[in-house]
């Protein structure tokens, strides 16, 4: 079952609120914007690329304001300069022809089939705290399948080959351009924006099963859900501190601050782009904070009919039911 979309403009931020970027922190899209992934309801086939217009006020479909762009947010980064140009004109004209509004909107993940899902584990001084684990001297990195990703408002579904599945909410950032052995200084230039991620995770398979390795734990179908849209960087005052919570049937499980955040964004992506080649799309989950439900006493998993809420403040929220 998919929650109703109804709410998303409590969701959505006003873009007229919006600060302006702090110098030297912009990054591929130098304007303010929600960038969207969609379709309209009933037509779950039609995918398109939008841009939220804050306060309920609709998406703009960018395809029909500009018949030669793309129908993807993937493609829409591979264009650089020329698809945010676009994008951020559609926003400011926003012909009424061209925006949906949200009762007809499906939102989809902000990304689809990206080339890579790159995860940071422990990378959160009091999630460490909480595990009593030493604090990382680089960055532990692993991955996900693309095929985890699920949208905002989609079901988590609970697989059968496993008993202990947790969450964990995490800010996770898009790359907008391609890029290897990035500087730190020049880090932020290749992001496109930040979204809202959980990094649903099966603790018998990434603890106990596959030699400790964590990959199988952590793909399982439907186990990242991403969204609700791509807050570009100018968007966002200060990534690194910013509220994140999550909350499990409305009570809070996770609430704490991206100022614990050991590797931040710009460490991330340099330490990354030793090893791969960046590609536009690729989505990155910076770590959980604590409370997660395995270190608990007793650990706790979800479980059917479970509600997980999880939020990052200036980003956004996104909602899945666990079937």
């Amino acid at each position: 079952m998919r929650l109703p979309l109804h709410s998303l403009s409590l969701i959505s931020r006003s873009l007229s609120d919006r600060l302006s970027a702090i110098p030297g922190r912009r990054g591929v899209c130098g304007a303010a914007m929600r960038l969207v992934q969609f379709c309209r309801q009933g037509d779950e086939g039609g995918v398109r690329v939008g841009v939220d217009r804050g306060e309920g006020l609709g998406v703009v479909d960018l395809k029909a304001f500009d018949p030669s762009m793309p129908m993807t947010m993937r493609e829409l980064l591979e264009m650089g300069t020329k698809g945010m140009q676009c994008a951020q004109r559609a926003l400011e004209v926003s012909p009424a022809q061209c925006v949906v509004p949200f009762a007809e909107v499906r939102l989809l993940s902000p990304i689809l089939a990206p080339e890579k899902v790159v995860c940071v584990g422990m990378n959160y001084r009091d999630h460490c705290l909480e595990q009593n684990a030493p604090i990382p001297k680089e960055p532990i990195i692993f991955s996900k399948f693309p095929s985890a990703i699920t949208g905002p408002f989609d079901d988590i579904t609970l697989p059968d080959e496993s008993q202990e599945v947790d969450w964990e909410v995490e800010l996770a950032f898009v790359i907008g351009r391609k890029g290897k052995h990035i500087k730190e200084e020049d880090a932020m230039s290749y992001v496109a924006g930040f979204t809202v991620a959980n990094d649903v995770s099966a603790r018998d398979w990434q603890m106990k099963r596959n030699g400790n390795q964590w990959l199988l734990g952590k793909t399982f179908d439907s186990f990242c859900p991403l969204g609700p849209a791509l807050v570009t960087t100018s968007a966002v005052t200060d990534p690194h501190n910013l509220g994140i919570r999550c909350l499990v049937n409305g009570v809070a499980v996770q609430n704490s601050n991206t100022d614990q955040l050991i590797f931040k964004t710009e460490q991330v992506v340099a330490w990354v782009s030793q090893f791969v080649t960046l590609s536009p799309g690729d989505v990155f989950l910076t770590g959980t904070p604590p409370g997660v439900g395995v270190f608990r006493n007793p650990p706790v998993f979800l479980k059917k009919g479970d509600v997980v809420e999880c939020q990052i403040d200036q980003v956004g929220v996104i909602r899945n039911n666990v079937v």
